[in-house]
């Protein structure tokens, strides 16, 4: 039987529009300043020095504000920015353009396996905010998360920042991500719908 998170109606976004997706960044930025202080705190949650030169995946990464603040973060450290969306890696782009070097951009969609190859790896750290609860379907969610796994290195770190509660609540995701390939899950921040969670890939994993 289908659980509840299964039957979630797919995504309602047209994140190929330039114009909705013009809207949506609109609106997205009225977020702005509760959504980075959660963003950084997450952030400093990552096992790095801030001089580490390290290697980072920003999954769903959209018009690039976690991106960014990873490069203000750890100034030596050279992003990837994987989206499903070429309206939104555009903005990402233009947004992030003194930050030419630092940044790399991946078109990819999150339910074709095919986005694991396409962004390469291995990280030392994953980032991801409001984006993987897009899947909606628990199995697609599930290989998300395996596939993270298997482009971070040994002892590399997963923090993400979702909205649990509208896919199967964050008790199961945890386990999800357990699962998947990660130890040491663990909520860092929680409020309502949303919280932080960091889960690190083993250090022996192959």
């Amino acid at each position: 039987m289908a659980s509840a998170a299964d039957r979630i109606p797919v995504d309602h976004h047209d994140w190929h529009s330039p114009d909705y997706v013009e809207e949506w960044i609109a609106r997205d930025v009225t977020r702005d300043a509760e959504r980075r202080l959660r963003l950084r705190e997450m952030l400093a949650a990552a096992p790095a020095a801030k001089n580490d030169p390290l290697a980072v995946l920003d999954v769903g990464g959209g018009y690039g504000v976690v991106t960014e603040e990873v490069l203000d973060m750890f100034p030596r450290a050279v992003v990837t920015l994987q989206d499903y969306s070429q309206p939104m890696l555009d903005r990402a782009r233009a947004r992030l353009a003194g930050a030419a070097g630092r940044v790399r951009y991946v078109l990819g969609d999150l339910r074709d396996p095919a986005w694991v190859a396409a962004v390469g790896g291995p990280f030392d750290l994953a980032v991801s905010a409001i984006a993987i609860h897009n899947l909606r379907d628990s199995d697609q969610i599930a290989a998300c998360y395996r596939g993270i796994a298997s482009v971070l290195k040994p002892g590399g770190a997963f923090l993400d920042y979702d909205l649990f509660e509208l896919i199967g609540g964050l008790a199961i995701q945890m386990r999800v991500i357990e699962r998947a390939g990660f130890t040491d899950v663990a909520c860092l921040w929680r409020q309502e719908r949303v919280a932080i969670i960091r889960a690190l890939r083993p250090a022996g994993a192959g």
